[in-house]
């Protein structure tokens, strides 16, 4: 069953319900890593292993993401800052019990040449959905940590596109 979202904005990931923020240093320039997650929607998959498609959507204003196990999102980009941040909404998903998503991709200069990545997952549902996510803390650090080390190896590669 597909679920159409509240259509929040990017102040959202300050205010929201539930708030999972995670950081990551990288040795990746944040201008490489921009052009990973904004310019370059369908090599996701390459590197963050929960992500089994993805693909630009509207003209670059939104993004068509399906993860391992069948999840489907629609999404609409509220920020994109080159080299500084990369934010979408969900708006239609089949995951039951969200009624609000947004993550927001945060990138810092680190040292010389080196990024600070910081993802932030702002959600709301019902009571059951803010449990599960907040339970999902962890693994979901994890996930992020191994996604991001993935994609420094990648962009950071002499042969990455």
């Amino acid at each position: 069953m597909v679920h159409r979202l509240r259509p929040v904005e990017l102040d959202f990931v300050e205010n929201a319900p539930v708030r999972l923020v995670f950081a990551k240093g990288v040795t990746s320039s944040p201008e490489a890593v921009y052009r990973a997650l904004a310019e370059d929607v369908e090599g996701w998959p390459q590197w963050f292993s929960a992500v089994s498609s993805a693909r630009s959507a509207d003209g670059g204003s939104g993004r068509r993401i399906r993860l391992r196990g069948g999840t489907r999102f629609e999404e609409t980009v509220v920020a994109a800052e080159p080299h500084e941040v990369y934010a979408y909404r969900v708006d239609v998903t089949n995951a039951p019990g969200v009624h609000a998503l947004v993550e927001e991709w945060r990138l810092t200069p680190d040292g010389a040449r080196g990024t600070r990545v910081r993802w932030t997952l702002a959600a709301d549902g019902t009571a059951a959905f803010r449990l599960v996510t907040r339970l999902s803390r962890a693994g979901l650090g994890r996930a992020f940590r191994h996604a991001v080390g993935k994609l420094d190896r990648r962009i950071g590669s002499p042969h990455a596109p």
